[in-house]
């Protein structure tokens, strides 16, 4: 989602969410035609660095011209314009090895190439002006690859030949499929399903209210920590990431480190829903779930641990406390990927504008929410090559089944946001960025200053993360008057959470307690790489702040047991 706006001069570069006809929108799907006519009006103003631009294209021209014809007489000694490590599309080896699909692949990644870097030249162009038209010329030169279409695929004209065309009606059966589902398969649907093989550590449905279910789950001694765990997971996906099976669940690993655990499942809500307000996921939700914690417990503490938008809530649910003079009621809070400055949240920020929050508005005043599906399929364009097309390629050229894997069952497994809630967070969060300053958000009643918070924090960042970048989440740190510990995990958003401790982990971290002016570069340059997970020191953080051993209590009169886990909410 982008905050770019198009003020130099018009036309003007727009999101495809703008007001358009719906026929434009099949001509000009990735909505280039804006793009073009402002670099033409651009280019048509500095004649003389066109002229070299055109000097330079022809040059290179010439270049793939001969590397071609040199592809055809003796093997090439080398790529003039190879794909990146990363891209996978061209990995096969025919790609290399046949004069006539490697020139068919230069020429693409040539073009591709060339225009990408012409458009980072563009004269007259702002930076957020250039990131919005970069994004959608990407968008569009990786949908043309030739990797996606059957003529131009060697690889899946070859599947066909071996299959004698059963790759193709599978592919068919494939593209079919995934119309009615309304998105394409990352993972095969068929082998996972939620209580029998994912969201399985046991546990009971405690409290069930218009927006949640509070599950607690079942202790593996008599005696627990006193200080209870609360996890407020986010509401934009399904709880379980964080308790996929018996190896990866954060959940069961602190059920066995001696926790008496809590965790939000949030309700998927529908029309009817559709005045749920922010100050509801305060007062409704993030307040409730540890309210029912402390009376189950007997405590009159909490540990709070806030993933993604959660910890966005629960950063804001310690301001909301520390202002009501109830900051007490709180042990420690972990803050996972979480951003409270969205001045720069990433890649989503081309979504971000007024014409792509005008469209949402419509669409879900038309409704009562946005589909989950919509707000997955803005997200896979953000690596589109690996998340949509390469998806794309197996399931219809190649005619596969997508491997099972349960981390995209997960994220395949989406959930809708109410009106009202979603349209005052994309507006306040992200487009105004309020909640970085003192007092120009109110709450539940309650103005908002991060600056009070003094509860002690534990926050894990993660390396790659494109959704809250790691620098963008550390800009907390000086805002808030608490003891903290940073930690920074190898991989991205959801792999370097979900991140269980492993003999055969890849993974590493960088831990250590920053100072209030010194910035992330600098952090990070004085710690010690860490290899493995982050989960056992965080364990270790948290133990001195729980309290001795007491007596586990699954419910209570006020708050019995419901249902088992994984509840009725997370089926919805």
């Amino acid at each position: 989602m982008c905050e770019a706006t198009m003020e130099k001069c018009s036309p003007t570069v727009t999101d495809p969410r703008s007001m358009l006809p719906i026929w434009y929108a099949w001509l000009d799907p990735f909505m280039l035609g804006p793009i073009i006519q402002k670099a033409g009006l651009a280019w048509g103003q500095h004649p003389g660095e066109l002229v070299a631009v055109w000097h330079n294209w022809s040059q290179d021209v010439w270049r793939w011209q001969g590397a071609a014809w040199q592809g055809w007489i003796t093997p090439k000694s080398e790529d003039p314009f190879p794909a990146k490590e990363d891209d996978q599309r061209f990995t096969q080896a025919i790609w290399q090895e046949s004069p006539f699909w490697d020139s068919i692949k230069e020429w693409y990644l040539f073009n591709t190439r060339w225009l990408q870097d012409t458009l980072y030249i563009t004269p007259d162009l702002d930076d957020r002006e250039r990131n919005l038209a970069a994004f959608w010329l990407r968008q569009w030169l990786n949908a043309i690859a030739p990797t996606n279409f059957l003529p131009l695929n060697p690889v899946a004209q070859h599947r066909a030949l071996e299959t004698r065309g059963e790759s193709l009606l599978a592919g068919a059966r494939n593209f079919l499929r995934d119309v009615a589902e309304g998105s394409i398969a990352m993972t095969d649907r068929d082998a996972f399903q939620v209580g029998k093989n994912l969201a399985t550590t046991p546990g009971s449905v405690v409290y069930r209210g218009k927006l949640l279910e509070v599950i607690h789950y079942q202790a593996e001694s008599d005696k627990v920590h006193a200080v209870p765990m609360v996890i407020v997971s986010p509401w934009i996906n399904k709880y379980y990431v964080l308790d996929l099976d018996d190896k990866k669940s954060l959940i069961r690993f602190l059920v066995k480190q001696g926790f008496s655990v809590f965790v939000t499942s949030w309700k998927n809500p529908g029309p009817e829903d559709s005045e749920l307000a922010f100050d509801d996921y305060v007062t409704e939700g993030i307040d409730r779930i540890a309210e029912v914690a402390r009376e189950i417990s007997g405590n009159a503490t909490v540990h709070v641990t806030g993933y993604c938008i959660g910890g966005t809530l629960t950063s804001l649910w310690l301001a909301w406390l520390a202002r009501r003079k109830e900051a007490d009621k709180v042990a420690s809070a972990t803050l996972l990927t979480t951003l409270t400055d969205f001045e720069r949240p990433g890649d989503i920020e081309v979504f971000i504008d007024e014409d792509g929050l005008a469209f949402i508005d419509r669409k879900m005043a038309q409704q009562g929410f946005l589909d989950g599906k919509d707000m997955a399929a803005s997200f896979r364009m953000l690596r589109s090559n690996s998340l949509i097309w390469n998806y794309w390629v197996g399931n219809y050229l190649m005619g596969e089944t997508p491997k099972a894997f349960d981390i995209l069952y997960w994220n395949m497994d989406t959930t809708r946001m109410p009106r009202k809630m979603h349209s005052f967070y994309l507006r306040e969060f992200y487009q105004h960025n309020k909640l970085k300053d003192p007092d120009a958000l109110t709450i539940a009643g309650q103005k908002i200053d991060l600056g009070r918070i003094t509860t002690p924090l534990f926050m894990v960042s993660t390396e790659e993360d494109h959704i809250a970048p790691w620098k963008q989440t550390w800009k907390l740190i000086p805002r808030v008057a608490s003891e903290l510990t940073f930690t920074l995990s190898s991989s991205g958003h959801i792999l370097g959470i979900v991140n269980p401790p492993s003999p055969t982990s890849r993974r590493q971290y960088w831990q250590g307690r920053p100072g209030r002016t010194e910035n992330p570069e600098e952090w990070f340059a004085e710690q010690a790489c860490q290899p493995g997970s982050w989960w056992p020191s965080w364990v270790e953080w948290l133990a001195p702040r729980s309290g001795g051993m007491v007596d586990f209590k699954m419910s209570s009169r006020k708050h019995p047991r419901l249902c088992d886990a994984p509840g009725t909410y997370v089926l919805e």
